[in-house]
């Protein structure tokens, strides 16, 4: 329902430059003040950036799924990895350990638009990882309507460049992160993956010059790339109830338009978010898990979680000589998500 504001008020934002942006010089603003007058919420007849954004924030709320009954307590809770609000992180200790430990960074799904960390505390898969002597740490990251996903993504890449400079300080080795998550978190998990190493030596925040990559990644109901325009060429032709690529540029990326995807700016961002053309062969083993088994899709829910993103995914694995599960494609017995974790982050020994 609120898609249109949305589109509205990200594209908007991209067209005046410094000047104050209202429904009187900007004309999305102006057909979202018409179509949803309440969030002008001094009544004063004009609608600004900032109260279209909270209103749109307003809506956009959903309440974190509630804790699980038994669920864990975090050994640190809401550590700030970052100066946003969201950049919080609850680390979970792995007891009895008599050195470093390995680590599994754990992140949420929501569509980028909703979740939190919490979740994870009362899920199984927690539970056996600090059994097998793994820790966790679950993040929370900005939404959509603070950044766009490229900039999230990178929020999550400073989460794990954080735990490994205060590594001493939580007893974890920093040659074992892996990652886990589903949906949004489960393509944030195969970007880290993926992507190359955003260590950067030279930086002034020390933070930023620790190592990005991981020993491995499992990924649940994934994407298999965030350049949304690469989707029909495994997916077939998208419907108009899938959402518009008009939509996404401005809701995904923050960008004012479709055309811009043909900017140099515009390509760099989609190249920075390809999950598939970050495989190279020096990446760590996958695990992918889309349970949602159709010919094709014939819903946005399909459309962004079907199995064809999980086989998009290990096609270019295969090519690229990496190893990667799909469990839907697996002969029994299929791989369990913490055995799988535990072979690459303890078996098989450091990586990263």
């Amino acid at each position: 329902m609120y898609t249109r504001l949305f589109c509205f008020l990200l594209a908007g934002s991209c067209t005046l430059g410094h000047a104050e942006i209202t429904s009187e010089n900007n004309e999305r603003l102006k057909q979202g003040l018409a179509l949803y007058p309440a969030a002008d919420t001094d009544k004063d007849g004009i609608l600004t950036m900032a109260e279209a954004k909270a209103f749109l924030a307003q809506k956009k709320a959903v309440p974190a799924s509630p804790v699980k009954a038994g669920a864990l307590k975090p050994d640190a809770a809401d550590v700030a990895y970052g100066p946003h609000e969201r950049n919080k992180l609850d680390i979970y200790l792995a007891k009895g350990a008599t050195g470093p430990t390995p680590v599994v960074v754990m992140i949420h799904g929501g569509g980028f638009r909703n979740g939190d960390k919490s979740r994870w505390a009362g899920e199984k898969t927690m539970q056996e990882l600090l059994g097998k002597g793994i820790s966790c740490v679950a993040i929370n990251y900005p939404f959509l309507t603070d950044k766009p996903v490229q900039d999230i993504l990178r929020d999550c890449g400073r989460a794990v460049q954080f735990l490994r400079a205060h590594a001493d300080e939580w007893k974890l080795d920093k040659t074992r992160f892996a990652a886990i998550g589903g949906s949004a978190g489960a393509g944030t998990s195969l970007w880290l993956a993926t992507r190359d190493d955003l260590a950067d030596p030279k930086s002034a925040d020390p933070v930023l010059r620790e190592s990005t990559r991981l020993s491995c990644a499992v990924c649940n109901a994934t994407q298999a790339t965030y350049d949304v325009s690469r989707w029909e060429s495994f997916m077939g032709p998208t419907k108009p109830e899938f959402g518009t690529s008009e939509m996404e540029a401005a809701l995904f990326y923050h960008l004012p338009s479709i055309e811009s995807f043909q900017t140099d700016s515009g390509k760099a961002i989609l190249k920075e978010c390809d999950m598939l053309s970050w495989i190279t062969r020096d990446d760590p083993p996958l695990l992918v898990n889309n349970s949602q088994v159709v010919e094709a899709p014939t819903n946005r829910g399909e459309w962004l979680h079907c199995i064809h993103h999980a086989r998009e995914v290990h096609k270019v694995c295969a090519a690229a000589e990496v190893p990667c599960i799909v469990l839907q494609d697996q002969e029994e017995p299929k791989t369990n998500a913490a055995d799988f974790l535990a072979q690459h982050l303890i078996t098989a020994g450091p990586k990263g």
